[in-house]
Protein backbone atom coordinates (compact mmCIF):
# COMPACT_ATOMS: atom_id res chain seq x y z
CA UNK A 1 0.00 0.00 0.00
CA UNK A 2 1.87 3.42 -1.23
CA UNK A 3 0.02 6.76 -2.06
CA UNK A 4 1.45 8.30 -5.87
CA UNK A 5 0.51 10.81 -8.21
CA UNK A 6 -0.67 10.31 -11.55
CA UNK A 7 -3.07 12.28 -13.84
CA UNK A 8 -6.62 11.24 -13.04
CA UNK A 9 -7.31 10.75 -16.35
CA UNK A 10 -5.17 8.06 -16.69
CA UNK A 11 -7.55 5.62 -14.20
CA UNK A 12 -10.18 3.68 -15.47
CA UNK A 13 -12.92 3.16 -13.72
CA UNK A 14 -14.43 -0.09 -12.21
CA UNK A 15 -17.48 -1.44 -14.01
CA UNK A 16 -18.58 -3.83 -10.67
CA UNK A 17 -18.35 -0.51 -8.37
CA UNK A 18 -21.16 -0.66 -5.89
CA UNK A 19 -22.94 3.03 -6.55
CA UNK A 20 -24.22 3.48 -9.94
CA UNK A 21 -27.16 5.68 -8.86
CA UNK A 22 -26.15 8.94 -10.13
CA UNK A 23 -25.45 11.73 -7.53
CA UNK A 24 -27.94 15.13 -7.36
CA UNK A 25 -26.76 17.75 -8.95
CA UNK A 26 -26.64 20.36 -5.69
CA UNK A 27 -24.39 17.32 -4.31
CA UNK A 28 -22.00 17.72 -7.29
CA UNK A 29 -21.63 21.33 -7.27
CA UNK A 30 -20.32 21.41 -3.57
CA UNK A 31 -17.47 18.56 -4.11
CA UNK A 32 -16.31 20.18 -7.58
CA UNK A 33 -15.74 24.03 -5.48
CA UNK A 34 -14.34 21.94 -2.47
CA UNK A 35 -11.74 20.38 -5.11
CA UNK A 36 -11.18 23.72 -6.42
CA UNK A 37 -10.19 25.18 -3.17
CA UNK A 38 -8.83 22.40 -1.09
CA UNK A 39 -7.99 19.93 -3.21
CA UNK A 40 -8.95 16.57 -2.63
CA UNK A 41 -8.35 15.68 0.67
CA UNK A 42 -9.09 12.27 0.77
CA UNK A 43 -6.80 9.96 -2.22
CA UNK A 44 -9.05 7.66 -3.85
CA UNK A 45 -8.41 3.82 -3.51
CA UNK A 46 -6.99 2.41 -6.81
CA UNK A 47 -5.29 -1.10 -7.38
CA UNK A 48 -3.64 -2.43 -10.77
CA UNK A 49 -4.61 -4.46 -13.48
CA UNK A 50 -5.42 -8.12 -13.12
CA UNK A 51 -5.14 -8.78 -17.21
CA UNK A 52 -1.55 -7.87 -17.88
CA UNK A 53 -2.23 -3.94 -18.51
CA UNK A 54 0.33 -1.36 -16.72
CA UNK A 55 -3.04 0.87 -15.76
CA UNK A 56 -4.89 1.39 -12.53
CA UNK A 57 -8.60 0.54 -11.61
CA UNK A 58 -10.31 2.72 -9.26
CA UNK A 59 -11.48 0.65 -6.28
CA UNK A 60 -13.37 3.51 -4.05
CA UNK A 61 -13.26 7.11 -5.45
CA UNK A 62 -14.95 7.69 -8.85
CA UNK A 63 -16.99 10.88 -7.99
CA UNK A 64 -13.97 12.25 -6.32
CA UNK A 65 -12.25 11.26 -9.80
CA UNK A 66 -14.83 12.51 -12.29
CA UNK A 67 -14.60 15.91 -10.97
CA UNK A 68 -11.49 15.82 -10.19
CA UNK A 69 -10.75 16.34 -14.04
CA UNK A 70 -13.79 18.96 -14.28
CA UNK A 71 -11.81 20.55 -11.88
CA UNK A 72 -8.94 20.53 -14.62
CA UNK A 73 -6.34 19.14 -12.07
CA UNK A 74 -3.51 17.65 -13.75
CA UNK A 75 -1.97 15.31 -11.45
CA UNK A 76 -4.05 14.02 -7.91
CA UNK A 77 -3.11 11.79 -5.49
CA UNK A 78 -3.88 8.17 -5.13
CA UNK A 79 -3.38 4.84 -2.67
CA UNK A 80 -2.52 1.80 -4.66
CA UNK A 81 -3.50 -1.42 -2.42
CA UNK A 82 -3.29 -5.00 -4.00
CA UNK A 83 -5.82 -6.48 -6.18
CA UNK A 84 -7.90 -8.38 -4.10
CA UNK A 85 -9.56 -11.82 -5.66
CA UNK A 86 -12.88 -10.64 -5.90
CA UNK A 87 -12.49 -7.32 -7.62
CA UNK A 88 -12.72 -5.61 -4.97
CA UNK A 89 -16.41 -6.25 -4.63
CA UNK A 90 -16.67 -6.15 -0.95
CA UNK A 91 -13.97 -3.62 -0.25
CA UNK A 92 -15.42 -1.57 -2.35
CA UNK A 93 -19.64 -1.88 -0.98
CA UNK A 94 -17.72 -1.50 2.65
CA UNK A 95 -16.01 1.52 1.96
CA UNK A 96 -19.57 3.42 -0.10
CA UNK A 97 -21.35 1.80 3.06
CA UNK A 98 -19.40 3.72 5.18
CA UNK A 99 -19.28 7.09 3.61
CA UNK A 100 -22.95 6.94 2.42
CA UNK A 101 -25.60 4.72 2.97
CA UNK A 102 -26.06 2.92 -0.45
CA UNK A 103 -29.82 2.99 -1.35
CA UNK A 104 -31.37 -0.19 -1.43
CA UNK A 105 -31.49 -0.83 -5.33
CA UNK A 106 -26.73 -0.16 -5.18
CA UNK A 107 -27.17 -2.92 -1.85
CA UNK A 108 -28.94 -5.34 -4.11
CA UNK A 109 -26.61 -5.43 -6.76
CA UNK A 110 -23.78 -5.43 -4.32
CA UNK A 111 -25.05 -8.23 -2.79
CA UNK A 112 -25.88 -10.21 -5.75
CA UNK A 113 -22.30 -9.35 -7.39
CA UNK A 114 -21.09 -11.02 -4.14
CA UNK A 115 -23.64 -13.69 -4.42
CA UNK A 116 -22.29 -14.42 -7.85
CA UNK A 117 -18.28 -14.48 -6.41
CA UNK A 118 -19.20 -17.37 -4.08
CA UNK A 119 -20.29 -15.78 -0.79
CA UNK A 120 -22.94 -16.69 1.43
CA UNK A 121 -25.62 -14.66 2.77
CA UNK A 122 -24.33 -15.43 6.19
CA UNK A 123 -20.89 -14.17 5.13
CA UNK A 124 -22.29 -11.06 3.40
CA UNK A 125 -24.31 -10.47 6.46
CA UNK A 126 -21.38 -10.61 8.87
CA UNK A 127 -18.79 -8.83 6.92
CA UNK A 128 -21.81 -5.75 6.72
CA UNK A 129 -22.87 -5.68 9.86
CA UNK A 130 -26.68 -6.36 8.74
CA UNK A 131 -29.33 -9.47 10.13
CA UNK A 132 -29.17 -12.27 7.09
CA UNK A 133 -33.04 -11.27 7.33
CA UNK A 134 -31.93 -8.06 6.35
CA UNK A 135 -29.46 -9.74 3.05
CA UNK A 136 -32.47 -11.98 2.66
CA UNK A 137 -35.34 -8.97 2.04
CA UNK A 138 -32.63 -7.14 0.15
CA UNK A 139 -32.41 -10.16 -2.50
CA UNK A 140 -36.04 -10.24 -3.08
CA UNK A 141 -35.22 -6.86 -5.17
CA UNK A 142 -34.59 -9.60 -7.86
CA UNK A 143 -37.88 -10.38 -8.44
CA UNK A 144 -39.22 -6.50 -9.34
CA UNK A 145 -39.47 -5.14 -12.66
CA UNK A 146 -36.26 -3.78 -14.53
CA UNK A 147 -38.61 -0.29 -14.80
CA UNK A 148 -39.15 -0.26 -11.10
CA UNK A 149 -35.43 -0.51 -10.27
CA UNK A 150 -34.53 2.40 -12.14
CA UNK A 151 -36.85 4.18 -10.36
CA UNK A 152 -36.03 3.29 -7.16
CA UNK A 153 -32.64 3.47 -8.10
CA UNK A 154 -32.81 7.51 -8.38
CA UNK A 155 -34.17 7.69 -4.74
CA UNK A 156 -38.04 7.32 -5.37
CA UNK A 157 -38.76 4.36 -2.72
CA UNK A 158 -41.09 2.68 -1.73
CA UNK A 159 -41.90 1.90 1.83
CA UNK A 160 -41.44 -1.57 3.27
CA UNK A 161 -45.12 -2.55 3.15
CA UNK A 162 -45.18 -1.68 -0.45
CA UNK A 163 -41.96 -3.44 -1.66
CA UNK A 164 -42.87 -6.30 0.09
CA UNK A 165 -46.66 -6.57 -2.48
CA UNK A 166 -44.46 -5.88 -5.06
CA UNK A 167 -42.13 -7.98 -4.96
CA UNK A 168 -44.38 -10.98 -3.75
CA UNK A 169 -46.23 -10.21 -7.37
CA UNK A 170 -45.47 -11.69 -11.09
CA UNK A 171 -43.10 -10.44 -13.81
CA UNK A 172 -46.19 -9.50 -16.00
CA UNK A 173 -48.77 -8.39 -13.66
CA UNK A 174 -45.59 -5.59 -12.54
CA UNK A 175 -45.30 -4.57 -16.23
CA UNK A 176 -48.72 -3.76 -16.47
CA UNK A 177 -49.73 -1.90 -13.26
CA UNK A 178 -46.04 -0.11 -14.17
CA UNK A 179 -47.06 0.80 -17.25
CA UNK A 180 -50.42 2.37 -16.02
CA UNK A 181 -48.90 4.09 -13.16
CA UNK A 182 -45.75 4.78 -14.52
CA UNK A 183 -44.60 8.71 -13.64
CA UNK A 184 -43.96 11.09 -15.57
CA UNK A 185 -40.17 12.12 -16.04
CA UNK A 186 -38.89 13.75 -12.59
CA UNK A 187 -42.31 12.97 -10.85
CA UNK A 188 -42.47 10.41 -8.15
CA UNK A 189 -44.22 6.88 -8.40
CA UNK A 190 -47.55 6.92 -6.98
CA UNK A 191 -46.19 3.60 -4.77
CA UNK A 192 -49.37 3.15 -2.59
CA UNK A 193 -51.31 3.02 -6.03
CA UNK A 194 -49.28 0.19 -7.32
CA UNK A 195 -49.26 -1.40 -4.29
CA UNK A 196 -52.90 -1.57 -4.21
CA UNK A 197 -53.32 -3.04 -7.75
CA UNK A 198 -50.69 -5.98 -7.09
CA UNK A 199 -52.25 -6.53 -3.49
CA UNK A 200 -54.01 -10.13 -3.13
CA UNK A 201 -55.55 -11.39 -0.58
CA UNK A 202 -53.40 -13.46 1.70
CA UNK A 203 -54.10 -16.69 3.48
CA UNK A 204 -51.82 -17.53 6.21
CA UNK A 205 -50.66 -20.85 7.21
CA UNK A 206 -50.80 -19.81 11.07
CA UNK A 207 -54.82 -20.04 10.81
CA UNK A 208 -54.90 -22.94 8.83
CA UNK A 209 -56.74 -25.97 11.05
CA UNK A 210 -55.81 -28.29 7.95
CA UNK A 211 -52.53 -30.48 7.30
CA UNK A 212 -50.43 -31.00 4.54
CA UNK A 213 -52.43 -33.65 3.05
CA UNK A 214 -55.34 -30.97 2.36
CA UNK A 215 -53.15 -28.39 1.55
CA UNK A 216 -51.89 -30.99 -1.07
CA UNK A 217 -55.36 -32.42 -2.16
CA UNK A 218 -56.54 -28.22 -2.39
CA UNK A 219 -53.26 -27.29 -4.37
CA UNK A 220 -51.69 -25.08 -1.71
CA UNK A 221 -48.52 -24.10 -2.14
CA UNK A 222 -47.01 -22.03 0.68
CA UNK A 223 -44.82 -19.03 -0.31
CA UNK A 224 -42.34 -17.44 2.26
CA UNK A 225 -42.88 -14.38 3.58
CA UNK A 226 -39.56 -12.78 4.77
CA UNK A 227 -41.47 -9.58 5.81
CA UNK A 228 -43.35 -10.72 8.25
CA UNK A 229 -41.88 -10.83 12.44
CA UNK A 230 -39.27 -13.62 12.99
CA UNK A 231 -41.33 -15.06 15.69
CA UNK A 232 -44.35 -15.59 13.61
CA UNK A 233 -44.87 -18.30 10.73
CA UNK A 234 -44.73 -15.92 7.80
CA UNK A 235 -46.15 -19.11 5.11
CA UNK A 236 -48.99 -18.18 3.07
CA UNK A 237 -50.52 -17.96 0.17
CA UNK A 238 -53.08 -16.12 -2.71
CA UNK A 239 -54.91 -19.25 -3.45
CA UNK A 240 -57.83 -18.12 -1.44
CA UNK A 241 -60.32 -20.65 -2.92
CA UNK A 242 -58.32 -23.70 -1.82
CA UNK A 243 -57.56 -22.43 1.53
CA UNK A 244 -61.28 -21.66 2.45
CA UNK A 245 -62.08 -25.34 0.86
CA UNK A 246 -59.72 -27.28 2.76
CA UNK A 247 -60.92 -25.32 5.69
CA UNK A 248 -64.40 -26.33 5.24
CA UNK A 249 -63.35 -30.03 4.75
CA UNK A 250 -61.06 -29.78 7.87
CA UNK A 251 -64.58 -28.90 9.45
CA UNK A 252 -66.85 -31.23 8.25
CA UNK A 253 -64.49 -34.24 9.12
CA UNK A 254 -63.98 -32.51 12.75
CA UNK A 255 -67.65 -31.49 13.40
CA UNK A 256 -68.42 -32.44 17.39
CA UNK A 257 -71.21 -34.24 17.98
CA UNK A 258 -73.30 -31.25 18.66
CA UNK A 259 -72.09 -29.06 15.91
CA UNK A 260 -72.80 -27.15 13.23
CA UNK A 261 -71.23 -25.06 10.52
CA UNK A 262 -72.36 -21.72 10.22
CA UNK A 263 -72.63 -18.83 7.85
CA UNK A 264 -71.17 -15.32 9.00
CA UNK A 265 -72.90 -11.98 8.68
CA UNK A 266 -71.65 -8.87 6.76
CA UNK A 267 -70.17 -7.81 10.20
CA UNK A 268 -68.21 -11.00 10.50
CA UNK A 269 -70.59 -12.78 12.90
CA UNK A 270 -71.97 -16.08 12.69
CA UNK A 271 -75.54 -16.33 11.92
CA UNK A 272 -76.78 -18.50 15.02
CA UNK A 273 -79.81 -20.65 14.36
CA UNK A 274 -83.49 -18.85 15.08
CA UNK A 275 -84.39 -18.55 18.60
CA UNK A 276 -80.82 -19.56 19.60
CA UNK A 277 -78.78 -17.93 22.40
CA UNK A 278 -75.40 -17.35 22.34
CA UNK A 279 -73.56 -18.89 25.79
CA UNK A 280 -70.91 -16.78 27.33
CA UNK A 281 -69.57 -18.80 30.16
CA UNK A 282 -68.73 -22.07 29.95
CA UNK A 283 -70.25 -24.79 27.88
CA UNK A 284 -72.77 -27.48 29.28
CA UNK A 285 -72.92 -31.05 27.69
CA UNK A 286 -76.18 -30.12 26.41
CA UNK A 287 -75.26 -27.14 24.62
CA UNK A 288 -74.38 -27.04 20.79
CA UNK A 289 -71.51 -25.80 18.96
CA UNK A 290 -70.96 -23.60 16.14
CA UNK A 291 -68.25 -23.26 13.51
CA UNK A 292 -67.47 -20.49 11.47
CA UNK A 293 -64.77 -18.86 9.25
CA UNK A 294 -63.64 -15.29 10.39
CA UNK A 295 -62.67 -12.79 7.77
CA UNK A 296 -58.97 -14.02 8.04
CA UNK A 297 -60.21 -18.12 7.19
CA UNK A 298 -59.42 -19.23 10.59
CA UNK A 299 -61.93 -21.55 12.21
CA UNK A 300 -63.62 -20.25 15.30
CA UNK A 301 -66.37 -21.65 17.58
CA UNK A 302 -69.21 -20.34 19.24
CA UNK A 303 -71.66 -22.38 21.36
CA UNK A 304 -75.34 -21.57 21.68
CA UNK A 305 -78.27 -23.02 23.32
CA UNK A 306 -81.44 -23.94 21.92
CA UNK A 307 -84.98 -23.09 23.71
CA UNK A 308 -87.08 -26.07 24.90
CA UNK A 309 -89.23 -27.37 22.14
CA UNK A 310 -91.97 -28.30 24.21
CA UNK A 311 -94.40 -26.48 27.19
CA UNK A 312 -96.19 -27.91 29.48
CA UNK A 313 -99.94 -26.25 29.34
CA UNK A 314 -101.07 -23.58 31.24
CA UNK A 315 -97.87 -22.39 31.71
CA UNK A 316 -99.04 -18.90 30.27
CA UNK A 317 -98.35 -17.00 33.54
CA UNK A 318 -94.55 -16.43 33.19
CA UNK A 319 -95.78 -14.32 30.31
CA UNK A 320 -98.49 -12.63 31.91
CA UNK A 321 -96.24 -11.67 34.17
CA UNK A 322 -93.56 -10.35 32.26
CA UNK A 323 -96.25 -8.45 30.13
CA UNK A 324 -97.63 -6.78 33.50
CA UNK A 325 -93.84 -5.66 34.20
CA UNK A 326 -93.23 -4.46 30.94
CA UNK A 327 -96.99 -2.02 31.11
CA UNK A 328 -95.05 -0.83 34.67
CA UNK A 329 -91.66 -0.09 32.90
CA UNK A 330 -93.53 2.05 29.75
CA UNK A 331 -94.67 4.47 32.66
CA UNK A 332 -90.85 5.57 32.95
CA UNK A 333 -89.37 8.02 30.21
CA UNK A 334 -88.07 5.91 27.61
CA UNK A 335 -83.97 5.58 28.38
CA UNK A 336 -81.06 3.37 27.79
CA UNK A 337 -81.01 0.79 30.97
CA UNK A 338 -77.53 0.52 32.61
CA UNK A 339 -77.08 -2.96 31.31
CA UNK A 340 -78.77 -4.28 27.76
CA UNK A 341 -80.97 -7.55 27.86
CA UNK A 342 -77.57 -9.19 25.99
CA UNK A 343 -76.05 -8.07 29.09
CA UNK A 344 -78.23 -9.55 31.61
CA UNK A 345 -77.95 -12.59 29.79
CA UNK A 346 -74.45 -12.75 29.88
CA UNK A 347 -74.57 -11.80 33.79
CA UNK A 348 -77.35 -14.54 34.14
CA UNK A 349 -73.82 -17.25 32.23
CA UNK A 350 -71.55 -16.12 34.63
CA UNK A 351 -73.55 -16.00 38.21
CA UNK A 352 -75.09 -19.53 36.98
CA UNK A 353 -71.35 -20.81 36.41
CA UNK A 354 -69.32 -18.97 39.24
CA UNK A 355 -72.55 -20.81 41.42
CA UNK A 356 -71.60 -23.72 39.94
CA UNK A 357 -68.24 -23.66 40.48
CA UNK A 358 -68.81 -22.18 44.09
CA UNK A 359 -71.15 -25.18 44.50
CA UNK A 360 -68.48 -28.02 43.74
CA UNK A 361 -65.44 -26.93 45.35
CA UNK A 362 -66.29 -24.17 47.87
CA UNK A 363 -65.98 -25.29 51.75
CA UNK A 364 -69.93 -25.35 52.67
CA UNK A 365 -71.07 -26.60 55.59
CA UNK A 366 -73.88 -29.03 56.19
CA UNK A 367 -76.31 -27.17 57.79
CA UNK A 368 -75.92 -25.44 54.95
CA UNK A 369 -75.98 -27.55 52.11
CA UNK A 370 -79.37 -28.50 53.84
CA UNK A 371 -80.21 -25.06 53.52
CA UNK A 372 -79.42 -24.60 50.01
CA UNK A 373 -81.60 -27.74 49.14
CA UNK A 374 -84.54 -26.03 50.95
CA UNK A 375 -84.23 -22.89 48.94
CA UNK A 376 -83.06 -24.94 45.71
CA UNK A 377 -86.62 -26.53 45.76
CA UNK A 378 -88.06 -22.99 46.38
CA UNK A 379 -86.88 -21.99 42.99
CA UNK A 380 -88.85 -20.85 39.83
CA UNK A 381 -87.52 -23.81 37.84
CA UNK A 382 -88.36 -26.10 39.61
CA UNK A 383 -91.46 -28.19 39.31
CA UNK A 384 -93.16 -31.16 41.52
CA UNK A 385 -96.16 -32.91 40.90
CA UNK A 386 -97.48 -35.58 43.11
CA UNK A 387 -97.09 -38.50 40.77
CA UNK A 388 -100.45 -39.67 40.99
CA UNK A 389 -101.13 -39.84 37.74
CA UNK A 390 -97.45 -41.15 36.82
CA UNK A 391 -96.21 -37.61 35.93
CA UNK A 392 -92.88 -36.71 37.13
CA UNK A 393 -90.65 -33.45 36.23
CA UNK A 394 -87.63 -33.69 36.66
CA UNK A 395 -87.97 -37.00 38.04
CA UNK A 396 -85.52 -39.17 35.69
CA UNK A 397 -83.05 -36.12 35.74
CA UNK A 398 -82.23 -36.07 40.09
CA UNK A 399 -82.82 -40.07 40.33
CA UNK A 400 -78.75 -40.41 38.55
CA UNK A 401 -78.22 -38.17 42.03
CA UNK A 402 -79.70 -40.82 44.31
CA UNK A 403 -79.02 -43.95 43.01
CA UNK A 404 -75.55 -43.46 44.62
CA UNK A 405 -76.73 -43.50 48.15
CA UNK A 406 -78.04 -47.22 47.58
CA UNK A 407 -76.15 -49.88 48.26
CA UNK A 408 -75.30 -53.41 45.75
CA UNK A 409 -79.07 -54.62 47.76
CA UNK A 410 -80.89 -52.10 47.39
CA UNK A 411 -80.94 -50.32 50.93
CA UNK A 412 -80.00 -47.40 51.54
CA UNK A 413 -76.76 -46.72 52.88
CA UNK A 414 -74.00 -43.87 52.75
CA UNK A 415 -71.42 -42.05 54.01
CA UNK A 416 -71.11 -38.22 55.05
CA UNK A 417 -68.45 -37.81 51.89
CA UNK A 418 -71.41 -39.48 49.30
CA UNK A 419 -74.07 -37.13 50.87
CA UNK A 420 -72.19 -34.26 50.19
CA UNK A 421 -71.50 -34.92 46.62
CA UNK A 422 -75.04 -35.92 45.95
CA UNK A 423 -76.61 -32.76 47.68
CA UNK A 424 -73.55 -30.62 45.88
CA UNK A 425 -74.96 -32.20 42.40
CA UNK A 426 -78.45 -31.73 43.22
CA UNK A 427 -77.71 -28.03 44.20
CA UNK A 428 -75.94 -27.29 41.03
CA UNK A 429 -79.01 -28.93 39.19
CA UNK A 430 -81.74 -27.01 40.91
CA UNK A 431 -80.11 -23.33 41.42
CA UNK A 432 -79.55 -21.28 37.79
CA UNK A 433 -79.50 -18.04 37.39
CA UNK A 434 -79.72 -18.07 33.40
CA UNK A 435 -82.86 -15.74 32.05
CA UNK A 436 -85.55 -17.80 30.63
CA UNK A 437 -87.00 -21.11 32.15
CA UNK A 438 -84.29 -22.50 34.19
CA UNK A 439 -84.00 -19.06 36.14
CA UNK A 440 -84.22 -19.94 39.97
CA UNK A 441 -84.95 -16.73 40.31
CA UNK A 442 -84.01 -14.79 43.94
CA UNK A 443 -83.15 -17.61 45.51
CA UNK A 444 -79.85 -18.68 43.30
CA UNK A 445 -78.77 -14.85 44.07
CA UNK A 446 -78.94 -15.83 47.57
CA UNK A 447 -77.23 -19.31 47.36
CA UNK A 448 -74.40 -17.89 45.45
CA UNK A 449 -73.99 -14.58 48.19
CA UNK A 450 -74.41 -17.34 50.91
CA UNK A 451 -71.39 -19.30 49.31
CA UNK A 452 -69.23 -16.26 48.15
CA UNK A 453 -69.48 -17.42 44.74
CA UNK A 454 -68.95 -13.73 43.97
CA UNK A 455 -65.42 -14.92 43.91
CA UNK A 456 -65.67 -17.70 41.12
CA UNK A 457 -67.24 -14.97 38.90
CA UNK A 458 -65.15 -14.40 35.53
CA UNK A 459 -63.70 -10.74 34.44
CA UNK A 460 -66.41 -8.86 33.08
CA UNK A 461 -63.54 -5.97 31.70
CA UNK A 462 -63.68 -7.49 27.90
CA UNK A 463 -65.37 -5.65 24.90
CA UNK A 464 -68.34 -7.97 24.42
CA UNK A 465 -69.80 -7.16 27.56
CA UNK A 466 -69.20 -3.45 28.13
CA UNK A 467 -70.38 -2.95 25.18
CA UNK A 468 -73.58 -3.87 26.75
CA UNK A 469 -73.69 -1.22 28.92
CA UNK A 470 -74.59 2.67 28.77
CA UNK A 471 -72.48 5.77 29.09
CA UNK A 472 -73.84 6.40 32.89
CA UNK A 473 -72.74 2.61 33.64
CA UNK A 474 -69.52 2.87 32.27
CA UNK A 475 -68.29 6.63 33.72
CA UNK A 476 -69.55 4.99 37.51
CA UNK A 477 -67.37 1.72 36.43
CA UNK A 478 -64.51 4.28 35.65
CA UNK A 479 -64.49 5.99 39.35
CA UNK A 480 -64.57 2.83 40.68
CA UNK A 481 -61.56 1.70 39.04
CA UNK A 482 -59.83 5.13 38.97
CA UNK A 483 -59.73 5.56 35.19
CA UNK A 484 -60.52 8.96 33.45
CA UNK A 485 -63.30 9.06 31.22
CA UNK A 486 -62.78 9.55 27.49
CA UNK A 487 -65.52 11.73 25.79
CA UNK A 488 -66.68 9.67 23.72
CA UNK A 489 -67.74 6.58 25.06
CA UNK A 490 -65.97 3.73 22.31
CA UNK A 491 -62.99 5.49 23.72
CA UNK A 492 -64.06 5.07 27.69
CA UNK A 493 -64.67 1.64 27.06
CA UNK A 494 -61.56 1.21 24.74
CA UNK A 495 -59.72 2.72 28.04
CA UNK A 496 -61.47 -0.02 30.63
CA UNK A 497 -60.53 -3.12 28.45
CA UNK A 498 -56.75 -1.58 28.62
CA UNK A 499 -56.92 -0.90 32.32
CA UNK A 500 -59.20 -4.70 33.13
CA UNK A 501 -56.65 -6.74 30.70
CA UNK A 502 -54.79 -7.74 33.59
CA UNK A 503 -57.12 -7.52 36.76
CA UNK A 504 -60.78 -8.34 37.57
CA UNK A 505 -63.38 -6.87 37.20
CA UNK A 506 -67.46 -7.52 38.41
CA UNK A 507 -70.06 -5.14 37.25
CA UNK A 508 -71.67 -3.95 40.76
CA UNK A 509 -75.15 -5.82 38.42
CA UNK A 510 -73.33 -9.05 38.31
CA UNK A 511 -73.03 -9.73 41.71
CA UNK A 512 -75.01 -12.25 43.22
CA UNK A 513 -76.21 -10.15 46.72
CA UNK A 514 -79.55 -8.97 45.97
CA UNK A 515 -80.98 -5.33 46.53
CA UNK A 516 -82.38 -5.33 50.15
CA UNK A 517 -86.15 -4.47 48.80
CA UNK A 518 -86.91 -7.27 46.44
CA UNK A 519 -85.03 -9.63 49.48
CA UNK A 520 -87.68 -8.22 51.68
CA UNK A 521 -90.83 -8.32 49.44
CA UNK A 522 -89.81 -11.84 48.35
CA UNK A 523 -89.83 -13.01 51.95
CA UNK A 524 -92.72 -10.97 52.56
CA UNK A 525 -95.04 -12.82 49.33
CA UNK A 526 -93.24 -15.95 50.68
CA UNK A 527 -94.84 -15.82 54.39
CA UNK A 528 -98.63 -14.52 52.71
CA UNK A 529 -98.44 -17.48 50.58
CA UNK A 530 -97.51 -19.59 53.18
CA UNK A 531 -100.35 -18.26 55.46
CA UNK A 532 -103.38 -18.42 52.81
CA UNK A 533 -102.54 -21.79 50.85
CA UNK A 534 -104.12 -22.83 48.54
CA UNK A 535 -106.93 -20.52 48.98
CA UNK A 536 -108.41 -19.09 45.33
CA UNK A 537 -107.50 -15.67 47.02
CA UNK A 538 -103.65 -15.56 46.60
CA UNK A 539 -103.81 -16.24 42.69
CA UNK A 540 -102.88 -12.67 41.91
CA UNK A 541 -99.83 -12.63 44.60
CA UNK A 542 -98.60 -16.40 43.41
CA UNK A 543 -98.84 -15.61 40.07
CA UNK A 544 -95.67 -12.87 40.04
CA UNK A 545 -93.08 -15.36 42.01
CA UNK A 546 -94.26 -18.94 40.65
CA UNK A 547 -94.81 -18.97 37.03
CA UNK A 548 -96.07 -22.50 37.13
CA UNK A 549 -99.17 -21.71 39.18
CA UNK A 550 -101.79 -21.73 36.46
CA UNK A 551 -101.10 -25.48 36.38
CA UNK A 552 -102.33 -25.46 40.20
CA UNK A 553 -105.81 -25.43 39.34
CA UNK A 554 -105.25 -28.33 37.13
CA UNK A 555 -103.54 -30.03 40.07
CA UNK A 556 -106.12 -29.33 42.43
CA UNK A 557 -106.96 -33.14 42.80
CA UNK A 558 -103.45 -33.89 43.87
CA UNK A 559 -103.19 -31.30 46.10
CA UNK A 560 -106.34 -32.71 48.26
CA UNK A 561 -105.24 -36.00 48.43
CA UNK A 562 -101.54 -34.79 49.29
CA UNK A 563 -102.88 -32.44 51.91
CA UNK A 564 -106.53 -32.25 52.74
CA UNK A 565 -108.13 -28.91 53.69
CA UNK A 566 -109.89 -30.58 56.60
CA UNK A 567 -106.09 -30.95 58.35
CA UNK A 568 -105.79 -27.23 57.65
CA UNK A 569 -108.93 -25.74 59.61
CA UNK A 570 -107.65 -26.77 63.25
CA UNK A 571 -103.76 -25.00 62.58
CA UNK A 572 -105.21 -21.50 61.28
CA UNK A 573 -104.29 -19.66 64.46
CA UNK A 574 -100.94 -21.19 64.27
CA UNK A 575 -100.11 -20.23 60.89
CA UNK A 576 -101.48 -16.39 62.22
CA UNK A 577 -99.31 -16.48 64.73
CA UNK A 578 -96.69 -17.40 62.52
CA UNK A 579 -97.54 -15.18 60.23
CA UNK A 580 -97.15 -12.63 62.30
CA UNK A 581 -93.90 -13.67 63.98
CA UNK A 582 -92.64 -13.02 60.48
CA UNK A 583 -94.49 -10.04 59.48
CA UNK A 584 -92.62 -8.06 62.78
CA UNK A 585 -89.24 -9.75 62.17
Amino acid sequence: MHIIKVDPRALKENPDRMRQSKSSPQADALMLATIKAVGIVQPPVVAPETDGGNGYIIDAGHRRVRLAIAAGLEEIEILVVDAANDNGAMRSMVENSVREALNPVDQWRGIERLVALGWTEEAIAVALALPVRQIRKLRLLANVLPAMLEQMALGDMPSEKQLRIIAAAGQVDQKEVWKANKPKKGDTAAWWQIANALTKKRMYARDASFGDDLAQAYGIEWVEDLFAPADQDGRYTTNVEGFLGAQHEWMTSNLPKRGAIVEVNSWGQPELPKKATQVYGKPSKSDHAALYLDRDGKVQTVHFRMPDTAKPKGAGGDGSAAGSDDGDAIVVPKARPDVTQKGHDMIGDFRTDALHDALGRAPIEDDMLMALMVLAFAGQNVRVDSGADGTFYGGKRFSRHAVGLFDQDGKLAFDQDTLRVAVRSVLIDVLSCRRGMSNSGMVSRIAGDAIGADEFLPNMGSEDFLLCLSRQALEASCAEAAVQPRPKVRETRAALVEHFANEHFVHASGRFTPPADELLDWIRAGAATDVIGIGPQDDGDSDLDDPSEDQAEQDTDNAVEVEPQDADLPDDDEHHEDFDQRAAA
